[in-house]
């Protein structure tokens, strides 16, 4: 009997735990995930800086505005990433990638008309590229959050690609 009581109460305190810890903290994130978060982390860290630097150095007013909407929205979209990787435990970089670094010094280098001529396109271009990660990342990804995450930054990386474009067709 005593042995018997003990199993129960064993068993119980194992599912108790298991349930506990279950609700304590979210599922693991793939590689894939944390792949995704720490890109996204940079991408956004990137347009922030690039945006802040047309808001200075652009000639067209099209231009510096479009760069206070990057400055604007990728500082809110970021916040969200920053928030769902420290769920995870995943360590965000404190700055661009190397690649993103160079870029941003090219850009930094150019005022005035040539800065427009160079930075909208590539806006344009990195912009498509996010979009294909987003979209990678909501359909293949592991973690719910992650993946919702990826789905509601899509219409605000959609709206910058038709920004940039716009500004390229002179519109």
């Amino acid at each position: 009997m005593l042995r018997s009581l003990i199993a129960t109460v064993t068993t119980v305190v194992a599912t108790l735990s298991a349930v506990t810890a279950a609700h304590a903290a979210p599922p693991d994130a793939s590689d894939q995930d944390k792949a995704f978060l720490v890109s996204a982390h940079q991408d956004n860290l990137t347009e922030i800086e690039g945006g802040q630097t047309a808001e200075r150095q652009a000639e067209s007013q099209a231009v510096k505005d479009a760069g206070s909407r990057l400055v604007k929205d990728h500082t809110t979209l970021d916040e969200q990433v920053t928030k769902v990787a420290a769920k995870y435990g995943v360590d965000l970089p404190g700055r661009p990638s190397e690649k993103q670094q160079a870029e941003l010094r090219k850009f930094a280098a150019k005022s005035g008309a040539a800065f427009d001529r160079a930075w909208v396109p590539a806006q344009a271009e990195d912009h498509r590229a996010t979009l294909v990660a987003l979209d990678k990342e909501a359909s293949t990804g592991s973690s719910e959050k992650v993946r919702q995450l990826a789905r509601d930054a899509k219409p605000v990386v959609k709206e910058h690609l038709d920004l940039m474009e716009s500004i390229q067709s002179g519109g």
